[in-house]
């Protein structure tokens, strides 16, 4: 039995550790955590200078918050938002299409105070452990908005089921943002999060 001991407190150190990051730190590891959103999102080449772009924007976006999952000092996972206002790009077309779909008061029921998360990532080496659930709920945790809004592709992926478990739903379907690219589902709940896990 001595040696199970010493191999199960291996593993457990190595486990990946989640804790949050201010803007600074989040700029400081920028390049780890682009190389994590790469490798869980396989992007067209050429899309992550731009990429880099958002993210560098984002950071001056008000009550931004950042988690990163790490093991030792490597990033396997992180996850970013913050408040969301008009004069953002996300929002503005997100609010368009809210309103063209249910309404005026339908789009302001979701995003006249609405956290929106931004990017939610885990690399595929750490994914199945945990990660995205821990990344997620710690993100919204204790946050002052009336709801949580995002953007997933729009399939039936691990994401989007995790996003459901927590009580995320369907606000648009198959909606292609401007400029081409995939189909994104944009999910939203009301804060705070359900907790029911499947």
């Amino acid at each position: 039995m001595s040696h199970v001991k010493p191999a199960f407190r291996a593993r457990r150190q190595t486990a990946p550790q989640i804790g949050e990051i201010d803007r600074r730190a989040f700029l400081r590891r920028l390049d780890a955590l682009l190389t994590t959103y790469e490798a869980a999102m396989l992007p067209p080449p050429g899309q992550m200078p731009g990429r880099r772009t958002i993210m560098e924007r984002h950071v001056g976006y008000p009550a931004f918050r950042a988690f990163v999952a790490q093991r030792r000092r490597d990033v396997v996972g992180f996850g970013y938002g913050f408040h969301g206002e008009s004069g953002q790009w996300w929002h503005d077309v997100v609010r368009d299409a809210l309103t063209e779909a249910g309404g005026p008061e339908h789009a302001r029921y979701w995003l006249d105070d609405a956290f929106e998360v931004a990017e939610l990532h885990v690399h595929p080496a750490a994914q199945g452990q945990g990660l995205g659930r821990g990344l997620i709920t710690t993100l919204c945790a204790g946050r002052p908005e009336r709801t949580v809004v995002l953007s997933t592709l729009d399939a039936q992926t691990p994401a989007r089921h995790l996003y459901r478990t927590l009580g995320m739903t369907d606000l648009l379907a198959a909606f292609r943002f401007p400029g081409g690219g995939p189909l994104y589902a944009v999910m939203g709940a009301t804060l705070p999060l359900a907790s029911r896990r499947e």
